[in-house]
């Protein structure tokens, strides 16, 4: 085994070099990428954010980024399905760690996750974070949005998160409505998929509920993401609720009726042409997860982005 390496997580030479970790050894980062603060020559930047006081039912998601990296050690470095090439070949991606937080002190959190995903935004790599719960996204679509602009939400979730908030509550729920009422998003090319539960307002903003994705093809409703997006720079949010307990069983606030993680992902792999400025990967709590199956499927969703930005690259 002389070709062979272990840790490549602190023993690559190179941003874009492959990984030959097992499955089962070596350090965790996401994907095997290199731990490092350095944004020097990086393409894109896979963070975590471990929060979870902003839940309204189950917590957890603290450990979330680490459960997703643990399980995207199952990416062995060949060509990823379904896009059919090594990820990191031409596209230099970090593992930049973990955003450090005060648990005691919940009122600084905002501030601090805005400011850390401005600096590395600043370098301009993309920025793909993991959860940690909802409330993580409300600073990083503020970070995006001074950098971008209002943005198109493109948000995979069981719940509209749109209850009421005075600006000043840490909730999970309400981050879309106070991304409306500043300015963050634009809620006329925004647009909520797997929806399951009522919410006093919509703002406008297209609903695919639970029972109409059932009733889509996948490429139905990647056509109606594109369409209503109408080509606008977009956020990309997953919500791991978004799917049913039985593929996500490991989540604060479950909800039946969801979709597969199969017809998910299939809708993910059509959003080539979405104009991704930023994206995330929230609610994996591990403690309620059997076997990885939440974990796991939240690796994927997050391998789909990079996979996805990898092919928008490809194609230039």
């Amino acid at each position: 085994m002389p070709s062979k390496t272990i840790d490549h997580a602190f023993t690559a030479r190179s941003l874009t070099s492959a990984a030959t970790d097992p499955t089962f050894a070596g350090a965790l980062s996401f994907m095997r990428r290199r731990f490092t603060k350095s944004l020097k020559g990086v393409d894109a930047v896979v963070w975590g954010i471990p929060f979870d006081a902003a839940t309204s039912n189950r917590p957890g998601a603290r450990f979330g980024p680490q459960a997703i990296r643990r399980a995207s050690a199952i990416f062995d470095n060949d060509p990823q399905y379904p896009f059919s090439r090594d990820l990191f070949a031409d596209m230099a991606v970090i593992d930049y760690g973990d955003c450090l937080l005060d648990y005691g002190n919940h009122h600084r959190t905002p501030a601090t996750i805005e400011r850390e995903a401005a600096k590395i935004l600043a370098s301009g790599a993309f920025l793909l974070t993991l959860g940690g719960d909802h409330f993580i996204t409300w600073p990083l679509l503020k970070a995006h949005a001074a950098r971008h602009g209002p943005l198109a939400l493109v948000q995979f979730d069981a719940h509209q998160d749109t209850w009421f908030d005075d600006g000043k509550r840490i909730d999970h729920g309400s981050f879309v409505a106070r991304a409306v009422r500043d300015g963050v998003i634009d809620p006329a090319r925004s647009i909520q998929v797997g929806i399951r539960t009522h919410a006093p307002e919509d703002f406008g903003i297209r609903l695919i509920y639970g029972h109409e994705v059932e009733e889509m093809t996948a490429a139905e409703i990647a056509r109606a993401i594109l369409d209503h997006t109408g080509g606008r720079p977009a956020y990309l949010t997953f919500d791991i609720d978004c799917l049913d307990p039985a593929f996500a069983p490991g989540t604060g606030t479950p909800v039946a009726g969801g979709p597969s993680s199969a017809k998910i992902l299939s809708v993910l792999g059509k959003l080539g042409p979405l104009d991704i400025r930023g994206a995330d990967v929230v609610e994996v709590a591990p403690a309620y997860d059997h076997a990885d199956i939440t974990a796991i499927a939240g690796a994927t969703v997050a391998m789909y982005m990079l996979g996805l930005r990898a092919e928008r690259r490809a194609a230039r």
